[in-house]
């Protein structure tokens, strides 16, 4: 018999694995329609399996990422690049619609925001989009301790959105610095108030939306991504938001639009 070249496991194993899997993707392919995953579907047999993702009182929080004016105004500096995708999923309007039900069903909001200061400009070494940002100015606010220069600022949140955040409830983390809540207190926030599944939207989809569902999920929080309260950067050579897409769906617990998402989370109030 042939030896896999795993160890510990027979080639026979292996071709039993290989035949299951073979058979669970023909199974799904044969029950009828197939669709991957869109920004305003969820998917269908696409020969993946789905977890689920249950909202629940008490436990369940929306997570929103940047959701400021250098991603989500006309006149961020971003715009030319996520514009057409934001417009196209409606990011902006969905962005507020699950605000808007956390508000009116009491489901805990955190807030993970993108700040840089001056001394964030001094880093000796940098990513390529992290070299972009840096000089383009965006997320700039002067310094740490105060709020000079940050109101309508690039920094500053999309203005249908500050009743929101700004209700007194809506916890605002410190700033994440790269893409990822590895920098900032946004993971302490959500143990302390005994949150277990994340909602996740917000910008941009294959940068810091993404960032946040990976460093979540490795640290044993469910996700659901909103598919359709995200986009991503679109250029002549590069698609962020496709290749976000399929991260989402391969990684999280769930992906949904905010539609279905909006529902959920009014039945679970409801319950």
């Amino acid at each position: 018999m042939r030896t896999s070249p795993l160890p510990g496991v027979t080639g026979l194993q292996t071709l039993m694995a290989i035949t299951a899997f073979v058979a669970f993707t023909v199974a799904f392919a044969a029950t009828g329609d197939a669709r991957p995953v869109t920004a305003t579907a969820p998917p269908l047999n696409d020969g993946l399996p789905e977890p689920g993702f249950t909202i629940t009182n008490g436990d369940t929080a929306i997570v929103i990422t940047d959701p400021q004016n250098d991603f989500l105004s006309p006149d961020g500096v971003t715009w030319g690049v996520v514009g057409r995708n934001v417009t196209d999923n409606r990011t902006v309007e969905n962005l507020e619609a699950l605000f808007e039900v956390a508000d009116r069903t009491g489901m805990p909001v955190f807030v993970s925001p993108h700040y840089y200061f001056e001394h964030d400009h001094r880093w000796q070494f940098e990513g390529t989009l992290e070299t972009l940002m840096h000089s383009i100015g965006m997320f700039d606010r002067p310094h740490a301790l105060t709020l000079e220069g940050f109101e309508g600022s690039g920094a500053d949140w999309l203005s249908r959105y500050k009743p929101y955040i700004n209700n007194g409830r809506t916890v605002v983390t410190s700033p994440h610095k790269v893409y990822g809540p590895e920098s900032n207190d946004l993971v302490l926030q959500l143990r302390k108030a005994g949150i277990s599944k994340v909602v996740l939207g917000g910008m941009s989809s294959n940068l810091c939306t993404e960032s946040h569902m990976r460093e979540l999920v490795e640290q044993g929080f469910e996700v659901l991504v909103v598919t359709d309260a995200t986009a991503g950067a679109i250029t002549e050579h590069y698609d962020g938001y496709a290749a976000s897409l399929t991260n989402f769906r391969m990684i999280a617990s769930a992906v949904d639009n905010t539609r279905n998402t909006v529902k959920a989370i009014e039945l679970a109030h409801r319950n």
